[in-house]
């Protein structure tokens, strides 16, 4: 269902290179999306991230995913999330440079934690973030510095590492809003497209404001 032929770019992250798909449909908005953990096999070749990438492209979205540090073609070596967020800011950078005036911040789970180290202190960098499947179970998670940093949390209701009630008590009290896919585990084989559907209503709910 992509909208946009993606092309393989990279770019410089100081001493190493940076592997992403860039799908451009837009000079004015844009999203990067940050993949599953690298040492659990997760890379931007993920059908969560997948998702995430149509949904913004059926909103006319450049697309930027990538592979962390360590995953794919990138080089380096797996940082336990510390260099992962030089990562995202180089994605952003790229984009920024690019064209893309302004980016939202999409990730899923270690993407998710990751996303939100940045959040914590470069948030002003984003127009808006989306954050699903947190892994809250696996990772600490900053909550308190996280107030009206985050735009929408999304989980599934049975999955493994994000435990949905707690998430929910969470974004209460950050607030921001949550959506629960029901019978959906942390890897959402079978349920991607309720995930588009509700990425698309965010979405367009954001572009009208």
């Amino acid at each position: 269902m992509t909208l946009a032929q993606e092309e393989k770019v990279y770019w410089n992250n100081g001493s190493l290179k940076i592997e992403g798909l860039l799908g451009k449909l837009s000079e004015e908005n844009g999203v990067v999306i940050c993949h599953p953990h690298p040492l659990m096999g997760g890379s931007m070749h993920n059908n969560v991230v997948e998702a995430i990438r149509d949904a913004f492209a059926l909103q006319n979205y450049t697309t930027l995913r990538f592979n962390f540090r360590g995953a794919g073609n990138s080089t380096g070596n797996y940082d336990e999330g510390r260099g992962e967020q030089a990562d995202i800011l180089s994605a952003h950078e790229f984009l920024k440079k690019n064209g893309t005036k302004k980016i939202f911040l999409a990730g899923y789970s270690f993407g998710a934690w990751v996303g939100s180290k940045v959040l914590e202190q470069f948030n002003q960098l984003f127009i808006a973030s989306i954050l699903i499947s947190p892994p809250l179970n696996y990772f600490d998670f900053n909550w308190n510095n996280l107030k009206n940093k985050i735009d929408l949390l999304v989980s599934g209701d049975r999955d493994q590492f994000c435990d949905a009630e707690i998430l929910r008590k969470q974004a209460k009290k950050i607030n921001c809003p949550m959506e629960t896919i029901c019978e959906t585990d942390h890897f959402y084989s079978g349920k991607e497209k309720e995930l588009i559907d509700i990425l698309l209503k965010y979405i367009v709910k954001y572009n009208e404001t």
